[in-house]
Order: C-alpha cells, then structure tokens, then sequence
C-alpha cells in the first residue's frame, strides 16, 4: 500500500484511477488489527490503487471529507467518489472486501 504525502498527491489520485483510501493512524489499535489483512485485499482488488492516509498527518483533509473515525475507507474513480466505510468500529476482512466489491466501476 502507498502511503500519502501531500495533498496535491491526494487530489491526483482521487481525479484519475480507481483508488481506495485507507484513513489510519499509528496510534490506533483497531487499524493495526487490519494492517496484516490489507495485503491479501489488494491482492484481491487489483483494479484498485490502495492509499493510506495518516489521519494526524492530514487532519485538515480528515476534516474536508468528514472522516472522524478509523480506520475508514473511501473510494474514488475520476473526481467522484464510489463509496465510503467511515465509522470509528473495527472492521474485518470479510467487511472491508465486501464494501469494495460494492463499489460501482
């Protein structure tokens, strides 16, 4: 997974490809339960470009796109956004792989 470093990076990748943002941090222990998972998702949703954004990095950005709790997920393909999983709950394998296979493409 690519990490995020600049919002201009952010809004490049929301405008073009098909891409799903992770929203962690490295304090969160519901996120770390996921990280071991996320590779065998990628995997699965090759069509996909997977981004984790550190929410205390781009709070600003948290903010703007009202992502208050982690992990969260949100999907966007050319500008307009597919989906999102945004809740503070920890989330399974099984939820977050459903919740991309149900994103229009």
């Amino acid at each position: 997974m690519k990490n995020l470093e600049s919002v201009e990076q952010f809004n490049n990748y929301k405008n073009s490809e098909p891409t799903v943002f992770m929203f962690t941090a490295g304090w969160c222990p519901d996120c770390r339960v996921i990280d071991p998972v996320m590779p065998d998702v990628e995997e699965k949703f090759g069509q996909f470009t997977f981004v984790s954004v550190d929410r205390d990095e781009f709070i600003d950005l948290c903010i703007e796109l009202d992502i208050y709790g982690i992990p969260s997920f949100l999907a966007f393909n050319r500008g307009e956004e597919l989906g999102r999983f945004v809740s503070k709950d920890r989330k399974t394998q099984e939820e977050i792989e459903s919740f991309i296979a149900g994103l229009p493409l």
